[in-house]
């Protein structure tokens, strides 16, 4: 029987229900109406309950999820969705010019971005969707702790690996014994599909152009969450931005988050115009804190890409672009600060998952402030920063991404990051994203100096 995830009405009701508790509205209401008639809580780690919902359950399920979508939020105004409303509440917005000129090293930086972007993700695959105490019991089986080196099966016991199983989409590629090229991964494929976007569109691209290109090169299997409910929206006729809200319980998760490097990479030392791409591509499918995220994490792009800010400083001007009493800005403060208060990285990481235990393993407000706690902690370091942030947990190869990038730019170039890391991945990305198969990161960089420096 096909379970088709992340789209079917009942599996998105009680997602809805969660996020209609996390943004203000008041949903008890329609809560205990589900709960009388037998409806299912939300899935918890996968995106489709295992049996279907009877055809009442199912129509119920369609008919609360509009209800909540009418229901206000006593958090509107603190966490608006419109550009012009994030840009009033943004006291350190940044200056809206544009730099003089990219960095004479941008390419070089480049290159060092795409390989560290593949890194950290690559490195956080096999123990996606694990628990925490999952993934610190493997790396701990084979001495791989404090984590400083891809995965292993090797020497493993058997009933660990039966108590957590890696990843099963990701294991056969992404384990040390099994590396040969990076593997095809959606934390890849949106920066492709960016690159293409930019190359037809240019920098002018508008939300529509986004869509457009959606239904054009990505096939509906590779968008997940509120990508993929976003995209059932276009090809109903729901036009953006209404295809971020209609139906999408998914639209402040981390989708938007690991869209938004190529907008840092083209604007290097413009993080306001960076911030600013990175929302007409978000708003397509996420609303508030899952905007903010995707455009705080492309200003902190855009100011290590100049080769002149620390990741401390990009952080700050990262956070300049977030209403500064959002859910996402007052996390990342928090995270920021505990990783400068203590020394062991666990205690950063265990106190983390104990202030945001009521969000989803794929919510952008946890995931987003671990990535800041990585690098924070890590003060840069490239190892460091991938390491932590995949050791923390939640969506573990999309932030090991996100802190592989930024990182990556602040080391400057590709020989800065350690061979132990990108040898394996032979510069070579699978995807399945347009002519892109098979290309090298050389390449990539090169492909995105050029949108970076076009007029």
């Amino acid at each position: 029987m096909l379970r088709l995830t992340w789209v079917q009405p009942e599996d998105l009701l009680g997602h809805e229900l969660r996020q209609a508790h996390q943004d203000g509205r008041r949903p008890t209401a329609v809560e205990r109406r589900w709960n009388t008639a037998g409806g299912p809580d939300a899935p918890v780690r996968a995106g489709a309950s295992p049996q279907p919902a009877s055809r009442y359950l199912r129509q119920l399920a369609e008919d609360l999820l509009d209800e909540l979508a009418d229901l206000p939020s006593r958090l509107q105004d603190r966490e608006p969705t419109g550009l012009a409303r994030i840009k009033s509440l943004c006291p350190d917005w940044p200056s809206p010019d544009r730099a003089a000129g990219p960095p004479a090293d941008l390419e070089a930086r480049l290159h060092a971005a795409w390989l560290g972007r593949a890194v950290g993700c690559l490195l956080g695959k096999p123990v996606e969707k694990l628990p925490l105490t999952g993934i610190r019991q493997l790396a701990r089986a084979t001495g791989n702790w404090p984590l400083a080196t891809y995965f292993t099966a090797r020497g493993v016991p058997q009933p660990l690996l039966d108590t957590h199983p890696w990843n099963r989409r990701s294991a056969g590629t992404s384990l040390a014994e099994n590396i040969d090229g990076m593997p095809e991964d959606d934390d890849l494929n949106y920066p492709l599909l960016n690159l293409l976007l930019l190359q037809r569109r240019t920098r002018n691209f508008t939300t529509a152009d986004v869509a457009g290109l959606w239904l054009d090169e990505l096939p509906a299997g590779r968008a997940f969450t509120a990508e993929r409910v976003a995209y059932r929206n276009l090809l109903s006729g729901i036009e953006p931005p209404h295809t971020a809200r209609h139906r999408n319980p998914f639209r402040e998760w981390i989708g938007a988050l690991i869209r938004a490097d190529l907008h840092g990479w083209t604007n290097a030392g413009d993080p306001a115009a960076a911030a600013e791409q990175a929302y007409r591509d978000a708003t397509l499918s996420h609303t508030a804190n899952g905007v903010y995220a995707a455009m705080f994490t492309a200003a902190t792009i855009a100011t290590a890409a100049t080769g002149t800010a620390d990741v401390h400083t990009s952080l700050r001007t990262g956070l300049g672009v977030v209403p500064p009493h959002s859910r996402l800005a007052e996390a990342v403060r928090h995270a920021v600060r505990l990783a400068r208060c203590h020394e062991d990285f666990d205690t950063v990481v265990d106190e983390l998952h104990t202030r945001h235990s009521a969000y989803h393993w794929v919510h952008a407000v946890p995931n987003t402030a671990l990535v800041a706690a990585a690098l924070t902690h890590a003060d840069g370091d490239f190892t460091g920063s991938i390491c932590r942030a995949v050791s923390g947990g939640w969506d573990t190869d999309s932030n090991g991404a996100t802190a592989g990038s930024v990182a990556a730019l602040v080391a400057g170039t590709p020989t800065a990051l350690p061979d132990h890391w990108t040898a394996p991945l032979k510069n070579r990305l699978a995807t399945s994203i347009a002519d892109f198969d098979g290309t090298g990161f050389d390449t990539l960089a090169h492909l995105t100096l050029l949108e970076a420096t076009r007029p």
